[in-house]
């Protein structure tokens, strides 16, 4: 009987809200007071002003204005995909903060991988764009990729990381400005100085492009604000929720591997598991030849690090994820 209550309490209180609601309005008249619905939707507030890579952005423009606010409401309404970002984050940003210290780079551009890849290793776009930096196949071999039939480095997290970071480098050297360095990232360095040229404009944000291009930087903008205190935007974790860092022993391969399954087996891990957290094998074996690299790492992960234990304590990346403890 109490279950029974449970469910139908909540169906009377609508029906009792509908019925007040229609007798308010039986008679033609619309009480401006009582919604058309039972929930509402608010749209975020846009900030005078908000800062990515140390450069501040005045948002009082039309144009800058609309483009963020279209962003951080898409993203607070998207509920599904960024509670996803959050806790894919708790994983994959205390590999990528410390590549892109070492490297020099802003420590916000691991918000362009969270806007390329959604935070998904395995990501493959329409053109052929891979992993979670989405390095094209013609593009990767210059940044130290490898792009083989039985490997692609594009999947590795820390390669394809220090890739992104070599080419940040380089476009900062050309532009002076990570707002162009980023718009560069997704329309290429050869559009954003034609443009700038063509256009007679000096910044990168002025430009006229496509409307993917137009929109990328405010989409960082955007998630930052959300990552920085999700609460705000009505995203609430606590410690379980978030997905757990692995551990692993790294193993370094000097000799080709005829048969993944069974290394992966003889290490107490199933092939799906190893080629999980080595996506860049990208074939059944290893081959090891004067062709290749002599040695590759293969992340072997820790058997207590692949479960959830009931009552294990989480290890949290940024303390401003949670809500309560």
């Amino acid at each position: 009987m109490k279950k029974i209550a449970i469910y139908f309490i909540p169906v009377i209180c609508i029906c009792l809200l509908a019925g007040v609601f229609l007798a308010n309005n039986s008679h033609g008249e619309t009480e401006t007071k009582v919604p058309y619905v039972l929930s509402m939707t608010k749209s975020v507030e846009v900030p005078d002003k908000v800062d990515f890579a140390g450069e501040e952005i005045v948002l009082d423009r039309y144009d800058f204005h609309e483009r963020y606010d279209r962003e951080i409401n898409g993203f607070t309404y998207l509920h599904s995909t960024t509670l996803l970002l959050v806790k894919r984050a708790n994983r994959y940003f205390p590999i990528i903060e410390p590549i892109l210290k070492e490297n020099g780079i802003p420590d916000d551009f691991k918000y362009l991988a969270v806007i390329e890849s959604s935070l998904d290793h395995r990501a493959v776009s329409s053109a052929g764009a891979a992993g979670l930096w989405q390095f094209m196949p013609k593009t990767a071999p210059n940044y130290g990729l490898e792009v083989s039939s039985e490997v692609d480095e594009r999947y590795s997290i820390e390669k394809s990381t220090v890739a992104a970071c070599k080419y940040f480098r380089e476009a900062y050297s050309k532009y002076g400005s990570w707002a162009s360095v980023a718009l560069s990232y997704n329309a290429g360095q050869g559009r954003i100085s034609g443009e700038l040229d063509k256009q007679q404009a000096e910044d990168s944000l002025d430009l006229w492009l496509v409307s993917e291009t137009t929109r990328y930087y405010f989409r960082m903008l955007a998630i930052k604000q959300i990552f920085e205190n999700p609460a705000k935007f009505g995203f609430i974790f606590t410690e379980k929720d978030l997905y757990k860092p692995i551990e692993f022993t790294k193993v370094e391969v000097t000799q080709s591997i005829p048969d993944l399954a069974s290394f992966a087996k003889e290490r107490g891990l199933t092939y799906a598991q190893l080629k999980d957290f080595n996506s860049w094998l990208r074939d059944r074996k290893l081959t090891i030849s004067a062709k290749s690299q002599s040695s590759y790492t293969l992340l072997i992960p820790t058997q207590e690090s692949l479960y959830y234990k009931k009552g294990g304590k989480m290890k949290v990346h940024n303390r401003a994820w949670i809500s309560r403890d």
